[in-house]
């Protein structure tokens, strides 16, 4: 199992090389510029020129890259256009924001997918089952961004039972020592403050957990579907197990690593994909501030936050890897 996970650690090498050639290239594709997108109605030619010379953007593009390339094996990752503070400072300050909203997200699409797509494959063929396909389908079709302005509009605007942005009202006085709002509260023993965080996580995680509740829903339906007609259940059915035993063991567990890999797919989506609902719900995470980063050409936090990201993913899908061995001891032994 180290082996493996040594292995795996070590293609990160080269695929982190790889993206960062494809995102240094991307993002000096972008139409305009930094110094323009920064300087606004000031963007002269001479003052252009001194932002340029600042920030290096004046040098051969090659020597720009190994430059930069230089600095995040430092541990460097360059200054904030926008706010002129070190990236990684920015990141830090805002990731916290990001792994609690995708972690709410993640519990609601769990907590709702697997057990709906286990209890449609076993109706199958029923209402309640064609029922819960189209309720899939339909949380497939429905744009985040359209979701997170109707459910803003309706339980926060309409009928004001949640907040409708932010992530804490700023009326309530809390200390923060490790910037994850809901367990701070916890620890801290300020419960409302605490509360206070969950009810502003509610509206963006129904939002951003909406489609990858839909997809969960349909791939344990069809592994469920799959499992329960197998050899090995009817043979078990045969030789007078228990439903319970046949439903624990013998169909569900079996029918979880399909499922484990894309709730692992879907938790890097999510991680990525915030952009929309923080930008909705004026949540202070990492997708907001990358959404700003975009529109003023910051090219620091651009490539960083994209780094970040990059590797936050290729480490939940080597956790999904190692996972599979816990599910399926057949994994281990391969």
């Amino acid at each position: 199992m180290l082996r493996t996970i040594g292995r795996r650690l070590l293609f990160l090498i080269p695929t982190l090389f790889g993206l960062s050639i494809l995102l240094f290239a991307w993002v000096r594709a972008l139409p305009g510029g930094p110094a323009v997108a920064l300087l606004g109605e000031r963007a002269t030619p001479e003052a252009i020129e001194r932002v340029n010379a600042l920030y290096g953007f004046d040098k051969p593009l090659i020597e720009q890259y190994f430059v930069w390339i230089g600095r995040l094996l430092q541990g460097d990752f360059g200054t904030s256009i926008q706010t002129n503070r070190p990236v990684l400072e920015e990141f830090f300050r805002r990731f916290p924001a990001t792994i609690e909203l995708s972690i709410a997200a993640l519990i609601f699409a769990i907590g709702i997918g697997v057990p709906l797509g286990y209890w449609a494959a076993r109706r199958h063929g029923k209402f309640s089952d064609h029922a819960s396909v189209v309720m899939s389908l339909v949380g497939i079709t429905i744009p985040v961004f359209f979701l997170a302005f109707i459910l803003k509009y309706i339980f926060a605007v309409q009928l004001g039972w949640l907040p409708a942005d932010g992530r804490q009202n700023p009326r309530i006085d809390a200390t923060h020592p490790t910037g994850f709002y809901v367990w701070d509260g916890i620890i801290t023993g300020e419960f409302d403050a605490a509360w206070d965080a969950i009810l502003h996580l509610i509206l963006p995680a129904l939002a951003l957990g909406t489609i990858p509740l839909a997809i969960i829903v349909r791939i344990t339906r069809a592994s469920v579907l799959e499992v329960q007609n197998a050899d090995y259940v009817r043979t078990g059915r045969a030789k007078g197990v228990s439903n319970s035993t046949l439903r624990g063991r013998f169909i569900l567990r079996n029918a979880l690593l399909p499922v484990v890999t894309t709730i692992g797919l879907q938790t890097g989506l999510l991680i990525s994909g915030a952009v929309l609902t923080e930008t909705v719900f004026a949540f202070p995470g990492v997708g907001s501030f990358l959404a700003r980063a975009i529109f003023t050409r910051d090219f620091p936090v651009l490539q960083g936050f994209i780094i970040f990201i990059a590797i936050a993913y290729a480490l939940i899908n080597l956790a999904v890897d190692v996972s599979y061995s816990l599910i399926d001891p057949r994994v281990r032994v391969q």
